[in-house]
C-alpha cells in the first residue's frame, strides 16, 4: 500500500514571492497623519486614506461660471536615486508636487487635488510614510489636497531599496482666465524667478558629470556650495503655485512659463506665440554656484547646460511692462526673488520662440 502524499507547508505565497500586505498596512497607518493635513474644505469628511478612489466634493466649482479642470502628471526622474543613496526620503515629495502643480497653474489654474504612485522594491513601511509625507508637506504648500494613491511592491523588478515616484494633479481655471500665447502682446515684461537650485531636471547630466566624470561624491563638503555636494543635490523644488495665484490677484498676467526639462527658451518658447518672440537677459541674474560646478566638471558648454538645467530661473511670468514693477514686488513680499530678465518683441527673421542673450553676471 502506498504512503499518503502529505501537503508541504512550504507552498508559495504572495510573502515567499516577496510582496509583504501587512508592511504596506503599516506604512498606510504611518502616512495618514500627513496627508490629512492636506485636507482641504471640499475634501474634508469624504472618506479617507485607504479606501478604492479619493474623493472631491465638486460643487465647490459652481463658484466658476464655465470652469475648465485642468490636469498633469510627471515625476522626479534619476534625483530619487540621491535621496535613496543617502537615506533622505522626506524631501522628495516637494519634488513632486512641483513638477506637476506648477505645470497646472502656468494656465491660471487653481491647483485643487493630487494623487501619488510610489513604486519600492521592498516596502519599508517608516520609508514609504517618509516619501508620503513629503508629498503631503509639497501639497500644503502648493494649496491642494493630497486625496489617494497607490504603494506598489515589486520585488525581482527593482532591488529592496529602490524606489520611483509619480503623481497626478487637477486644476481648475474659469474658461475667460486661461492664461496663454493668445493673451501676450509686444513690450509685455519677462518676470523671472529664482529656482531654488537644480530643481528636478538634468540628473542624468548631473550625475554623469559630477560622479563619473568629476568622481565626486555626495558626503563632500564643497566649498563654494557652502555645504555637501548631497545637499545641494537634494535641496527641494520650489514650488510656486500659490505666488502665481497671488500674482493673478493683483496684477494682470498674461502667461506663465514653468521652467523643467529643456530649459529656460526652451519652455518660454512653449507660450510665445508665432508673431513674437521672447527675449531673456542673461545679465540681470548671476545662476547659483552649483550650475557652475557642474559646467565646469564636466567641461560642458554653455548652450548644453541651457538646453539641460534651469540655470537659476524656476518660473516665468510674462506681464504688461506698466504691471512689471507690481509684480516685481508681490513676489518679493512673498519671499520669492524676482526680476525683469527680458522682453516679449516682434519675431521678425528669428526662427524661435525665445532666445537668450549676453552673458550672465559675475557673482
Amino acid at each position: 500500500m502506498s504512503e499518503t502524499s502529505v501537503p508541504s507547508s512550504s507552498g508559495a505565497s504572495y510573502a515567499s514571492a516577496g510582496v509583504d500586505i501587512e508592511a504596506g498596512d503599516r506604512a498606510v497607518e504611518l502616512m495618514k497623519e500627513w496627508v490629512k493635513k492636506t485636507q482641504r474644505p471640499e475634501t474634508t469628511g469624504l472618506g479617507g486614506l485607504g479606501g478604492f478612489a479619493g474623493l472631491f466634493d465638486a460643487s465647490a466649482l459652481k463658484r466658476f461660471d464655465r470652469p475648465l479642470l485642468a490636469s498633469a502628471t510627471d515625476g522626479v526622474g534619476t534625483k530619487v536615486d540621491i535621496a535613496r543613496q543617502l537615506g533622505v526620503y522626506d524631501t522628495i515629495g516637494h519634488d513632486l508636487v512641483a513638477m506637476v502643480m506648477d505645470d497646472i497653474v502656468v494656465c491660471g489654474a487653481e491647483p485643487l487635488f493630487m494623487t501619488d504612485y510610489i513604486c519600492v522594491g521592498k516596502v519599508h513601511p517608516e520609508r514609504v510614510a517618509a516619501i508620503v509625507k513629503g508629498i503631503a508637506e509639497g501639497c500644503v504648500l502648493a494649496g491642494c489636497a493630497l486625496v489617494g494613491g497607490e504603494t506598489a511592491e515589486h520585488p525581482g523588478l527593482l532591488g529592496p531599496d529602490d524606489f520611483d515616484v509619480a503623481g497626478a494633479g487637477t486644476g481648475a481655471v474659469e474658461a475667460d482666465r486661461v492664461l496663454g500665447a493668445e493673451r501676450i502682446r509686444e513690450g509685455d515684461a519677462v518676470i523671472a524667478m529664482a529656482s531654488s537650485g537644480l530643481h528636478s531636471n538634468g540628473y542624468s547630466l548631473v550625475r554623469h558629470v559630477l560622479f563619473d566624470r568629476a568622481g565626486m561624491s555626495l558626503g563632500q563638503e564643497v566649498a563654494e556650495l557652502g555645504r555637501t555636494l548631497g545637499e545641494e543635490l537634494l535641496e527641494p523644488t520650489k514650488i510656486y503655485s500659490l505666488d502665481c495665484l497671488a500674482l493673478l490677484r493683483t496684477a494682470e498676467v498674461h502667461a506663465f512659463s514653468h521652467v523643467t526639462g529643456g530649459g529656460l527658451a526652451a519652455n518660454l518658447a512653449r507660450v510665445i506665440p508665432s508673431s513674437l518672440h521672447a527675449v531673456v537677459d542673461r545679465s540681470t541674474w548671476t545662476p547659483d554656484p552649483i550650475f557652475d560646478l557642474v559646467g565646469k566638471a564636466g567641461s560642458v558648454e554653455r548652450l548644453e547646460l541651457e538646453k539641460t538645467l534651469n540655470m537659476g530661473v524656476g518660473m516665468i511670468a510674462i506681464v504688461p511692462q506698466e504691471s512689471a514693477d507690481v509684480a516685481v514686488q508681490v513676489l518679493a513680499d512673498r519671499g520669492v526673488e524676482a526680476w525683469v530678465a527680458g522682453e516679449i518683441t516682434a519675431r521678425g527673421s528669428h526662427a524661435l520662440g525665445a532666445e537668450m542673450v549676453g552673458d550672465y553676471a559675475s557673482a
